[in-house]
């Protein structure tokens, strides 16, 4: 596990919907940070006198590159310390002490079976740096397909790079499940749009088992949790399922 401390500058910040920003950050002390995508990060942030109380972990949205500057995607908690800190404290200039990387939420060295992610929220930051990654590097893969949970059209995040990506890669797939949106028209809408949630999408898409398939879930515990018990339902095996929590 990385223990190196890191002192970042925080560069960048926009709002990508009304509950989450998007912070680059950038590490002054290296010319390159190197990770693998999916990984994460351990902030220190200002928020309590005990220092695990201190401690957030956020993954990282960009890809692996020739730079010393990293993307998070973070949605606000209600009653979270830490996102009240990051979203009405941190400015461009502030500093973050962060450790890392971390995890081991990452893409086999070689992609020999259709890849299935399946995620919530700021869940799709790992594969939005997995999927940057394979674009950036061209390295080779069979089918992709990106399933996304959220409860609103104005909370798809990277809503713009994954349908250019479903435009210029057929290999891949976006898919979209809005569980609060009253009525959807899909014709307003370049990519796969359902009213409920992931679960539905993923049941019906794969309900006949396949063992050149594997599952990566990101997302809050009570999603992966009823989704590996889904999968497993379906005939798929342990070592198909790859799971990540967050909150």
């Amino acid at each position: 596990m990385a223990t190196t401390w890191y002192d970042g500058e925080v560069i960048e910040i926009i709002d990508e919907t009304p509950t989450t920003k998007r912070f680059w950050v950038k590490v002054p002390d290296l010319d390159r940070f190197d990770f693998q995508p999916g990984q994460f990060v351990t902030m220190d942030l200002p928020i309590h006198e005990k220092r695990l109380q201190r401690w957030r972990s956020y993954s990282i949205a960009s890809a692996p590159a020739d730079t010393n500057t990293l993307e998070f995607c973070i949605v606000k908690l209600e009653g979270g310390l830490a996102t009240q800190y990051l979203f009405d404290d941190v400015k461009p200039g502030s500093s973050i002490r962060f450790k890392g990387p971390n995890g081991v939420f990452t893409l086999p060295s070689s992609i020999e079976k259709d890849l299935v992610m399946i995620c919530t929220g700021t869940g799709v930051a790992p594969f939005r740096s997995m999927l940057q990654h394979l674009q950036h590097t061209g390295q080779a893969h069979r089918n992709i397909h990106l399933i996304f949970g959220t409860r609103y059209a104005e909370g798809i995040l990277y809503q713009n790079e994954f349908v250019a990506l479903q435009k210029t890669k057929p290999e891949f797939r976006f898919s979209v499940a809005l569980s609060k949106e009253p009525a959807i028209d899909p014709a307003l809408f370049d990519f796969e749009v359902k009213s409920g949630y992931v679960h539905q999408l993923y049941q019906s898409a794969y309900a006949q088992q396949r063992d050149d398939v594997l599952f990566y879930l990101c997302g809050w515990q009570n999603m992966v949790d009823q989704a590996v018990i889904n999968l497993e339902n379906l005939g798929y095996q342990k070592n198909q399922i790859i799971t990540e929590l967050y909150g």
